[in-house]
């Protein structure tokens, strides 16, 4: 509708497309759709497609996204875009994109989730000992800057 706008004001197409940031082929077929049968033609008619879960669906979804991943036989209390496709393919014999899936929690309201605090298990004795002892170990020193050659190829003229 900005577009069309635009059009009524005289801008051209490509003034049009880079403040929109759209293609020019874009502004055109919009611009010769609002000549042809005004600003009706220009208006969205929604999504191009029906989602692949219905609301009903999507309602059984959360049922059982709601049940937690343990029982759903996962061994622990995470729910990935993984294990939601997979969960998806089970229960309803559909085949989602991982975005697919991400696009649509977030469209019913969902969002990702960190954990508020530290697993009751953890020893942080134990973490910080580790970290001292033994991460100084497995990680690999720094080189040391020496005198050489700049060039991978060529070694050290000196």
């Amino acid at each position: 509708m900005e577009a069309v706008a635009m059009f009524a004001v005289g801008r051209g197409s490509g003034e049009v497309a880079k403040e929109l940031r759209v293609s020019v082929r874009s502004v055109q077929r919009w611009r010769q759709a609002w000549s042809a049968a005004g600003q009706d033609a220009v208006r969205s008619r929604g999504p191009a497609c029906r989602p692949k879960l219905s609301d009903a669906l999507f309602a059984v979804l959360e049922e059982e996204l709601a049940k937690g991943p343990v029982a759903h036989g996962w061994p622990d209390q995470r729910w990935t875009l993984a294990r939601i496709k997979t969960l998806i393919g089970r229960r309803f014999h559909k085949s989602m994109t991982l975005s697919g899936i991400s696009q649509m929690l977030r469209r019913h309201g969902w969002s990702h989730q960190v954990p508020a605090r530290r697993a009751v298990e953890r020893d942080e004795a134990a973490v910080d000992g580790w970290v001292k002892d033994v991460w100084p170990h497995v990680e690999t020193p720094r080189r040391r800057s020496k005198s050489g050659s700049s060039s991978k190829t060529k070694p050290d003229s000196r």
